[in-house]
């Protein structure tokens, strides 16, 4: 379920990027400081039959702008990504999804030095599975909240 406040996120997160509206990825529940995203294994298919290894990399990326939509002001601040890396545990035969999520103090640290600096980081170390609940691949990963050029500083 996608909370109404939540859903221009989740529309923009999905259509706004043609790469990743090419994938067919849907956000299936989206609330505060919390999401859950599905690739379907349809569309995403490599010669082997199985998902896709950069399908896979779009999906781990997307967890640091999805998790930003569901943790803070997109009308201050902006996502950027700095590093990822991904490994490829098994091959994904069927849909994958990822779950990610981040506490009340980590965003609000993040959004202070975000606040007073211009910039602030965060990591996310996420797990891909399949549907029947296997890992297939590990994302690790450093993303950066930017503060929109023209949006005051809010001082603590």
């Amino acid at each position: 379920m996608i909370e109404e406040k939540y859903k221009i996120v989740a529309q923009f997160a999905e259509t706004g990027i043609e790469a990743i509206k090419r994938t067919g990825l849907r956000v299936e529940v989206l609330r505060e400081r919390y999401a859950r995203v599905s690739m379907p294994l349809n569309g995403n298919v490599s010669h082997l039959g199985t998902m896709y290894a950069g399908s896979l990399f779009i999906l781990g990326e997307f967890s640091g702008g999805i998790i930003f939509g569901a943790a803070f002001d997109y009308t201050k601040f902006i996502p950027v990504v700095k590093d990822i890396s991904i490994r490829f545990i098994r091959a994904a035969k069927s849909d994958v999804s990822m779950e990610v999520s981040m506490d009340a103090a980590q965003v609000a640290e993040i959004q202070r030095e975000a606040e007073q600096n211009g910039k602030a980081d965060f990591n996310l170390n996420i797990e891909l599975k399949d549907k029947t609940g296997e890992t297939v691949s590990r994302v690790e990963g450093t993303w950066q909240v930017r503060r929109i050029e023209g949006s005051p500083a809010i001082k603590v």
